[in-house]
């Protein structure tokens, strides 16, 4: 029983990482990367339908991601939803390909950056504690109706503690290296 509660905890525990992971890709940094655009939804024949199902998004250079659209007739609409969404890019078109340069980030842009990057992160730390709490509060719930012992339940709460530990110092890990991305010219 515990051992399905401790399996269900890191469940959850792996989905805030993965929340994070993605929550990271959407805060750009100076250099180009495929994944900026993966939130980029396109309306392909009536259907929102995401970037990467209708264009291969490739890096041309470290500063320039190049968009190549299977259809012809989607660049205009790929074009206006790269700049309708919230991400500040310009792309520019060139026959069918649609280059789009990532904007030089100033030091203010910067700090912004790492402000939204360390929300995100707390928001995954506190996801985590959550999925602690539930594991925990289920551990009780058992020792209460009497199905496992209180020497059960003192070891089940140790192992849930060291998996949120070992999630924790991987949000932390992850943090650290955004910050650096960030803060690097």
């Amino acid at each position: 029983m515990i051992n399905d509660i401790k399996a269900e905890a890191e469940k959850k525990m792996k989905k805030s990482l993965e929340a994070l992971h993605s929550a990271f890709n959407k805060i750009r940094t100076g250099r180009a990367h495929p994944a900026i655009l993966d939130s980029v939804m396109v309306n392909y024949y009536g259907q929102e339908t995401p970037l990467k199902q209708v264009a291969s998004v490739n890096v041309e250079d470290n500063r320039t991601l190049t968009v190549a659209p299977w259809e012809k007739n989607l660049v205009p609409t790929i074009e206006k939803a790269i700049m309708t969404s919230d991400l500040g890019l310009n792309p520019a078109t060139s026959g069918d390909i649609i280059r789009v340069p990532m904007p030089m980030l100033t030091e203010e842009t910067r700090k912004e950056m790492v402000k939204q990057a360390k929300a995100d992160a707390e928001h995954g730390r506190v996801s985590i504690r959550n999925a602690r709490r539930d594991a925990n509060h289920m551990i009780k719930e058992l020792v209460k109706e009497k199905e496992i012992s209180e020497d059960d339940q003192h070891r089940g709460e140790d192992e849930i503690q060291k998996l949120t530990d070992k999630y924790i110092a991987e949000v932390e890990k992850m943090l650290k290296s955004k910050e650096e991305d960030l803060m690097a010219v």
